[in-house]
């Protein structure tokens, strides 16, 4: 009998990413993570996952708890997601992607498909 790895709740760690301008997975924005004490400057969907990876990483995720911070949303002009990521199991990420502006909330089960739901929702 082969005994599978358990997926830990990575406690539904949450990034808000503002994205101001968007062509051909280059961006304009920045990402906001509890982490991060300000927001961190992003120009494309693998810098964006890069960083978030990174932070995840500082997590020890699974690992101890660490209080989310508020993070601001009331940019105008732009499109505010906020991406939870609830597992990380095998390299990737399980998680949720929000757009509170078009009242739509998806499911992801890896970092690609985040990346191409983000091209979707983005792309002309």
């Amino acid at each position: 009998m082969v005994l599978r790895e358990r997926m830990f709740p990575c406690q539904s760690r949450e990034a808000v990413v503002t994205v101001q301008t968007y062509h051909n997975g280059i961006m304009d924005g920045y990402l906001q993570h509890p982490r991060l004490a300000g927001r961190e400057k992003i120009q494309s969907l693998s810098q964006m996952i890069l960083l978030l990876n990174s932070l995840i990483d500082l997590e020890d995720c699974p690992g101890s708890l660490l209080p989310l911070v508020p993070v601001d949303c009331s940019v105008k002009e732009a499109s505010v997601f906020r991406i939870q990521i609830l597992f990380r199991e095998h390299y990737t990420w399980q998680g949720r992607l929000i757009w509170p502006a078009e009242n739509l909330e998806v499911i992801f089960h890896s970092a690609i498909e985040l990346i191409q739901l983000f091209d979707e929702m983005l792309g002309e």
